[in-house]
C-alpha cells in the first residue's frame, strides 16, 4: 500500500503541475489577446471551462481517497486472513502489538492494540517515531530486544527483519511487579561499634558518648525503616528492604559521619563498622555474607560500610580515618597463645611471605621461625630467590651461610611435595591469595594462619584457622615482635640476634624510619623488644642502604616527574627498564621529600608484561582510596596497585583518570581524619 500511495502522490504532483502551466499560458495569451483569443473564446466559455476543471479535480481527489480506503481495508482483511481473527484476539489479550513496515521503515499496518490505545502511526516512519528502535534495525533483529515507553506504558520490542514485522509486548505490569519485588527484597546487615570495649573498660555502658552514639544509631534506623536488634553490647543486626538500603546508600551512609563527629572529642574516638548483604533470596546466606563484609570492614580499620552484593564485587564506603592504635596486651597474649597452640599441634610448619619479598616479610617469617624453634617444631620459610627483592636476597646471602640457608629455607616446589594435612602454613605480610610466594600451597594446606598489617582487601585467603590483621600497626615485624614478647610461656621465646636485626630492618622499611604517619607508640615498643634481643641498629640500616646503581636509577626515575594537579606528582619509568618494587617505593618517597609535594606516584614495569604503581602521601591525601580505585590497596599514606599484562601508557592514563575523578574526595578524607586527630 505504501508503494501505491507513493505513486499516487507523484502522479498528483505531475497533474497539478501540468494544470498550473496550462492555466498560466492560457491566461497570458487570453488577457494579452494573443492569437485573438478574446474574440474566439468568450468569457462565458472560460468560466464554464474553469468550473469543469475544478469539478474534475474534486472528482480525482475523491477517487484517490476511495482507492486508498479500499486498499487499506483490503490490507486489513489480508492481515486478518494471515493472522486469523482468533489469533488476533489472543494478541490483544496478551497485549502484543504488531507493526508491519516497508523497506523505507514506513508503517503499513498495525493491529488493533494500537488503535484501541489511540496510537496512530500509519504512514509514519517508525524510526522517526521511536529513534531508540534504530539499534534493532541496525542489528537486523538478531534475537535482540529493546525497551521503550509509549504514553507512560513500557514495551519490549523485537524486530523480524525478513517479514518487516515489529512486535511490541506490553511489559508494564511485569515491570511494576519487578520493581516492587526489587524494592522489597531483603537486605541483611550487622553493625558494630568500633573501640567500644576500650571506651567502657568492661564497665556498664552508661557513658555519655556511648549513649549518644546508640541514640544516633536508633534514630537513623527509624528514619530509614531499618529493623535493629541488639545481640551484643556493641553489635546490632539490621534488616531492611532494598528501597531503604538504596536511600541510605544514596546519602552515602551519613551515619558514619554523625557517629564520627560524636566521638571526635574523646581520647578513643567511637566509630561504627557495617557489613551489608543483598541480591540473594536465602536470608541465611545473606547473613553469612554480611558477617564476612563486617569482618573485612573491621580488618580494614573500621569506620566504613562494606556492601556484599551476591555475585558481584564488594563496595566500600567510608574508611576516612586510620585504624586506631590499640595497646591491649591481654588481647596480644591471647592471640600469641592461640598461635602457639596451633604450632604445637602441627607436625611441621611452613612459613611464607609475598612475592617480591621485602625485609618486613622476611623479618616476620623469621620471627615465626623462632617461635617454632622454641617448641622444637620442624619449620622452614618458603622462599623463591627469583621472587625476592634485591636487598632481601642480599640480606639472606650476607646474614646466613649456605648451611643455615638450607636449614632455614625451602623452595616452593619442595614445600608442595612435603606438605601434609597436619602441616601448618603461616602467611606473613600478605592476605591476598595470588600475591603470596607460592599460591599452590594455599590449595593444598588444610590449616592456614594469616598475619598482616595491610587493610583487608576483598580478595582474601579462604577460611584461615587463625588470622591477625591489624592495619594500625606499622609493619608485620611489629606484630610478630608483640606476639613473641607477650606470649604467656616460660622461659620466653628466644630470638637470634640476626633475626631481631632483620625484623628491626623491616620496621625501618615499612615505617620509613618512623616518619610514616601510622608509626605509633607500639612501633617504638616493638623496636625496644627487638633491641632487648640484641638487634643491631647499624646493621639493620646497612641492609636497607642503596648502592650507587640503585641511587642513579631512582634519580633517573625522579627526573621524569610531572604534576597533574597542585601538590600531586607522578613519575614513569621507560618501557625497556624493569624495576624492583622497593625502587618504585623509594622513588615515590623521594618525590614526597620535595617541598610542595603532598602525594607521589611511581609507575614502572616490574616484569616484561606487568606494571606497578607505588603510592605515597604525607597524610593530606588518602592514597589508599585512590589505589583501591585502581584495583590495589594499602594504607592511608602508603599504597600500591599492580597491573598484569598492561603497558605504561594505559596504566598512566588510568591513574590520571582516577586522580581527575577522585582527588577531591581523597583530600576531603584526609581533612576529616586530621580534624578527628585535632579534636
Amino acid at each position: 500500500m505504501g508503494k501505491v500511495i507513493k505513486r499516487t502522490r507523484i502522479a498528483s504532483f505531475v497533474i497539478i503541475l501540468v494544470e498550473l502551466i496550462l492555466i498560466c499560458l492560457f491566461c497570458t495569451f487570453y488577457f494579452n489577446n494573443l492569437l485573438n483569443l478574446k474574440t474566439l473564446i468568450p468569457i462565458e466559455y472560460v468560466i464554464i471551462g474553469a468550473s469543469a476543471l475544478i469539478f474534475i479535480n474534486c472528482l480525482f481527489v475523491w477517487i484517490i481517497v476511495i482507492t486508498i480506503s479500499r486498499l487499506r481495508q483490503k490490507s486489513d482483511l489480508h492481515a486478518a486472513e494471515v493472522i486469523g481473527s482468533d489469533v488476533q484476539e489472543a494478541y490483544n489479550f496478551a497485549m502484543i502489538g504488531l507493526v508491519v513496515t516497508d523497506d523505507n521503515d514506513m508503517v503499513l499496518w498495525t493491529n488493533d492494540l494500537f488503535k484501541d490505545r489511540h496510537i496512530d502511526i500509519i504512514d509514519t516512519n517508525i524510526l522517526s517515531w521511536q529513534p531508540d528502535l534504530a539499534t534493532l534495525k541496525e542489528s537486523g533483529g538478531a534475537d535482540k530486544t529493546s525497551k521503550i515507553t509509549i504514553n507512560s506504558r513500557s514495551y519490549e520490542v523485537k524486530f523480524l527483519l525478513e517479514a518487516g514485522l515489529w512486535i511490541f509486548k506490553d511489559v508494564t505490569d511485569y515491570e511494576s511487579i519487578y520493581k516492587y519485588s526489587k524494592d522489597q527484597a531483603p537486605v541483611i546487615g550487622i553493625l558494630s561499634i568500633d573501640n567500644y570495649q576500650d571506651v567502657v573498660h568492661g564497665e556498664d555502658d552508661f557513658n555519655d558518648t556511648v549513649t549518644k552514639v546508640k541514640n544516633t544509631i536508633f534514630n537513623y534506623a527509624k528514619e530509614y525503616g531499618v529493623l535493629l536488634r541488639k545481640f551484643k553490647d556493641d553489635s546490632y543486626s539490621m534488616l531492611c528492604n532494598f528501597e531503604s538500603f538504596s536511600k541510605m546508600k544514596e546519602n552515602n551512609f551519613e551515619i558514619l559521619d554523625q557517629v564520627r563527629e560524636i566521638g571526635s572529642g574523646t581520647d578513643i574516638p567511637l566509630t561504627i563498622s557495617i557489613g551489608l548483604a543483598h541480591a540473594f533470596p536465602d536470608v541465611i546466606k545473606l547473613n553469612e555474607l554480611a558477617n564476612e563484609a563486617l569482618d573485612i570492614a573491621m580488618s580494614r580499620g573500621g569506620d566504613q560500610v562494606v556492601i556484599s552484593t551476591y555475585g558481584a564485587d564488594m563496595e566500600f564506603i567510608g574508611g576516612k580515618t586510620e585504624a586506631q592504635e590499640r595497646r591491649n596486651r591481654v588481647k596480644v597474649r591471647v592471640l600469641a597463645d592461640s598461635l602457639i597452640g596451633l604450632i604445637k599441634t602441627s607436625s611441621r610448619v611452613f612459613i611464607m611471605g609475598h612475592k617480591d619479598m621485602d625485609m618486613d616479610a622476611l623479618g616476620a617469617c623469621l620471627g615465626i621461625k623462632a617461635m617454632c624453634s622454641r617448641f622444637s617444631k620442624p619449620s622452614k620459610i618458603v622462599v623463591d630467590l627469583k621472587l625476592t627483592e634485591y636487598k632481601t636476597r642480599a640480606a639472606i646471602t650476607s646474614s646466613f651461610s649456605k648451611e643455615e640457608i638450607a636449614e632455614i629455607m625451602i623452595s616452593p616446589k619442595e614445600a608442595y611435595e612435603q606438605i601434609t594435612p597436619d602441616t601448618l602454613l603461616v602467611v606473613c605480610d600478605v592476605h591476598i591469595p595470588n600475591m603470596v610466594m607460592a599460591p599452590n600451597l594455599l590449595e593444598k594446606a588444610s590449616k592456614i594462619v594469616v598475619i598482616d598489617h595491610h587493610r583487608r582487601a576483598e580478595e582474601y585467603i579462604d577460611s584461615p584457622v587463625f588470622n591477625h590483621i591489624d592495619p594500625s600497626a606499622s609493619s608485620s615485624c611489629e606484630l610478630i615482635a608483640e606476639l613473641i614478647k607477650y606470649a604467656s610461656i616460660n622461659p620466653r621465646i628466644e630470638l637470634p640476634q640476626i633475626f631481631a636485626t632483620i625484623m628491626l630492618s623491616g620496621i625501618f622499611l615499612d615505617s620509613s624510619y618512623f616518619k610514616s604517619k601510622h608509626t605509633g607508640l607500639r612501633t617504638f615498643e616493638a623496636c625496644t623488644i627487638l633491641k632487648d634481643y640484641g638487634a643491631d641498629n647499624s646493621l639493620a640500616d646497612d641492609l636497607l642502604k642503596d648502592d650507587y646503581e640503585e641511587y642513579v636509577t631512582i634519580s633517573d626515575l625522579v627526573k621524569t616527574m610531572k604534576t597533574p594537579s597542585y601538590g600531586v606528582v607522578y613519575v614513569v619509568g621507560p618501557e625497556n627498564r624493569i624495576y624492583d618494587n622497593a625502587t618504585l617505593a623509594k622513588a615515590a618517597n623521594l618525590c614526597l621529600t620535595m617541598k610542595g609535594n603532598h602525594a607521589a606516584f611511581a609507575i614502572g614495569k616490574v616484569s616484561n608484561k606487568d606494571v606497578r604503581i607505588s603510592c605515597r602521601s604525607d597524610g593530606s591525601i588518602n592514597v589508599q582510596m585512590l589505589a583501591e580505585k585502581l584495583g590495589g590497596g594499602g594504607h592511608f599514606t602508603s599504597a600500591a596497585a599492580y597491573f598484569e599484562k598492561a603497558d605504561l601508557n594505559t596504566v598512566t592514563n588510568s591513574l590520571l583518570n582516577v586522580l581527575e575523578n577522585n582527588l577531591n574526595k581523597a583530600k576531603a578524607d584526609a581533612r576529616t581524619r586530621d580534624k578527628i586527630e585535632e579534636d
